[in-house]
């Protein structure tokens, strides 16, 4: 074992320690850094970790939502995590087509201490029970080296029904999965996952207005991000202080 990857299960292990025992209306609370300046600011403002979010890296690196190539996107997270001492984890959409053993390799060896995986492909539903398989791949290769937070897509793909999100995490739960993401999951069904689902649940939470993080911890999240939505807000208030020196 590398000296990194020590470094990396040892922080993974804090990741996962993060993520228990958390009290109601105290969830885990992420921001998410999209480049290192970015980072320092989060580390400095005492969060115990951090979450990158793939789109809010994306137009750091001036490209959209899921067309980043993934050579880019490992040496974005390594600049990350790089530049502070929290642990981090990586927003990893779907894995760029890579086996899971070629894909925990590079995010070990970029200092990730976990993962999201998100369980869709251009919108589309991928079969539950496959991807399951391939989680369980993920988890096999990674050992306790990576806390893996499976995101389930189907409220964004526009299935209502808490159903079948519920299924799909107990499929990935079983597969290996540290954590699931209903994203787009709306606040007030949040009590019917959380009674349906074993393990952390990570909710997104709104920048500007809508419920708190302590709101969505009281009504059953484990931990909290954002999105790009720090990126978002930090460039629109970079455009306001732009258009006062003209």
């Amino acid at each position: 074992m590398t000296a990194g990857t020590g470094r990396t299960t040892g922080k993974a292990g804090v990741f996962r320690a993060l993520h228990h025992h958390r009290a109601p209306g105290d969830p885990l609370v992420l921001p998410g850094p999209w480049d290192a300046a970015s980072a320092r600011v989060f580390a400095e403002a005492g969060f115990p970790a951090l979450a990158t979010p793939s789109a809010g890296v994306a137009a750091s690196l001036g490209y959209e939502d899921g067309q980043v190539p993934a050579d880019e996107m490992f040496a974005a997270v390594a600049r990350i995590v790089r530049a502070v001492d929290v642990p981090v984890s990586a927003d990893v959409e779907g894995g760029y087509g890579l086996a899971p053993k070629d894909l925990v390799e590079r995010l070990l060896e970029v200092g990730a201490v976990g993962c999201n995986l998100e369980d869709s492909e251009g919108e589309v539903l991928k079969d539950p029970r496959a991807h399951a398989g391939w989680l369980a791949e993920v988890r096999e290769a990674a050992g306790d080296r990576l806390f893996v937070n499976a995101r389930i897509d189907t409220f964004a793909c526009g299935v209502a029904d808490p159903g079948p999100a519920i299924e799909r995490a107990a499929l990935y739960v079983a597969a290996g999965a540290d954590c699931v993401y209903p994203i787009d999951a709306p606040p007030e069904v949040l009590p019917l996952l959380r009674a349906g689902i074993q393990g952390p649940i990570n909710a997104g939470a709104p920048t500007d207005g809508g419920p708190s993080p302590a709101e969505l911890g009281a009504r059953g999240a484990t931990r909290i991000t954002f999105g790009p939505g720090l990126q978002r807000r930090a460039a629109r208030a970079l455009r306001e202080i732009v258009a006062r020196l003209a």
